[in-house]
């Protein structure tokens, strides 16, 4: 067995199923909606109408470069951990003669198959699923008989692109982690200095341009709503920026609504006990609840628009623009929302890795006088604040972008800026965190338990 064999470095290929999953779900994702683009542009052409494929491709383009975005952290966070947990065995063999590099180029092909694996699945279940769709479609005479594409070629690249998403956040997540054994123990980096300073710059630079896009709107100007995605998206950088900064202050801040019992801050220290591992989790989740609650806050505020403001409307017009905005904010949050749910999955996987490579730590605090309800409880509280952190950052800003992107749209035909709160999504939003922090606590703490403390206390 070689130094680069994909067994040293991971062990079991199972230990990368969040890897499958998540390609396999960032692939189907792809494929439906390429799929979509094309199906709706056949049904274009087929009516005599201007072609659209371009356009909607384009679009779909858009939201799979989100979704492959959030997959790259997850999985970047997926891997981690699983090196993680396998830190004595990997110091073990740069010990003996194996080198970063060595166990890293491994480690990529093992990712690399797997990713191909799952995206096959994906492509495969995205496809067939459009098909279905669409042969009921035609059999009910919602849309008519055309010569319609069994598989979009589309595809293909995007499975290219969700492999190689994996390969790079594999690749990029991993390289200092492999580098030495020092590197292994975990050791705390300090942040560059440059980092908070790039990262403050370019938020208050994307505050000022947010600002400029809501005068625009209020001014007619059609450039105003480019302008506040030009913004949003500044904003976000800086925080990403200083992401590894922000994030842990705020989870420890958060984390203090979990309780004073010793359980939960026993939680709260082990939810920023690996600040870089903390940072991963709670981004992903924060990112895709930012996009989802911006879609459905901008659209909320547009209803706000039509029903309030246009009175030289007729109220059949209003009810027809409220179903139209009504089915058009539906699409966009299901559309946006596989953001959450990969990341979700993500975050499951982490939870349980997480947790498993404090075996030890858990068996010392039963031996203690933890009782099996104790643990539980702070595996639960540890992910509620971390979930709850991402979800609340997540909210408020979303309500922000989001009645800022009405407001540069329609702030000319308004008065004031319509805040959009989308009550419906709040709650589900909500719901799906504490349902989240559930899931992602019982197998852990399950496993947790189940281990008695005096062989808890012998693992390595």
């Amino acid at each position: 067995m070689t130094a680069t064999s994909p067994k040293l470095t991971i062990g079991s290929l199972r230990e990368l199923t969040t890897v499958g999953v998540v390609c396999g779900i960032g692939a189907a994702y792809s494929a439906a909606l390429l799929g979509a683009a094309d199906l709706l542009d056949t049904v274009s052409r087929a009516e005599g109408d201007d072609p659209i494929g371009q356009v909607l491709s384009a679009v779909a383009s858009v939201f799979i470069l989100i979704a492959l975005f959030v997959s790259a952290i997850v999985i970047s966070n997926g891997v981690d951990t699983v090196i993680a947990g396998r830190r004595g065995q990997l110091t073990l063999l740069r010990l003996i003669g194996a080198s970063g590099r060595q166990l890293r180029a491994g480690l990529v092909r093992a990712v690399g198959a797997v990713a191909a694996v799952g995206a096959a699945v994906g492509i495969a279940v995205g496809t067939v699923a459009v098909d279905i769709t669409r042969i009921i479609l035609v059999h009910n005479g919602k849309i008519p008989e055309a010569d319609y594409s069994a598989i979009t070629v589309m595809v293909v690249p995007a499975a290219l692109a969700v492999v190689g998403t994996a390969v790079v956040a594999t690749f990029v997540g991993t390289r200092r982690t492999l580098a030495s054994v020092a590197a292994l123990q975990t050791v705390r980096r300090g942040v560059p200095r440059w980092r908070p300073v790039i990262a403050a710059g370019t938020a208050a630079f994307g505050a000022l341009i947010l600002g400029l896009a809501c005068r625009m709107g209020e001014n007619g100007s059609t450039a105003g709503f480019f302008a506040a995605f030009l913004g949003a998206a500044l904003v976000s950088v800086g925080f990403l920026i200083s992401a590894p900064v922000i994030v842990p202050r705020l989870v420890s801040v958060c984390g203090r609504a979990v309780g004073a019992s010793p359980s939960a801050v026993l939680a709260r220290k082990n939810a920023v006990s690996d600040p870089t591992r903390t940072t991963r989790s709670a981004v992903g989740l924060l990112i895709g609840v930012t996009l989802v609650t911006s879609i459905a806050a901008g659209m909320t505020s547009l209803h706000k628009a039509v029903r309030n403001n246009w009175t030289d409307l007729t109220p059949e017009e209003i009810a027809t623009n409220d179903k139209i905005l009504s089915i058009t904010t539906t699409v966009l949050v299901a559309i946006i929302a596989i953001s959450v749910i990969i990341a979700a999955v993500g975050f499951i996987s982490t939870m349980s890795l997480t947790v498993i490579s404090r075996t030890r730590e858990i068996g010392m605090l039963r031996a203690m006088g933890f009782t099996a309800r104790q643990v539980r409880s702070m595996i639960f509280r540890e992910s509620l604040a971390l979930t709850g952190t991402a979800v609340v950052c997540g909210l408020l800003a979303g309500i922000v972008f989001g009645s800022i992107a009405s407001q540069s749209l329609i702030g000319h035909l308004s008065s004031g800026m319509p805040i959009g709160l989308p009550w419906g999504v709040l709650v589900a939003i909500i719901s799906g965190t504490f349902a989240l922090a559930v899931v992602a606590s019982l197998p852990p703490s399950r496993r947790a338990v189940a281990v008695s403390p005096v062989d808890a206390l012998a693992v390595a």
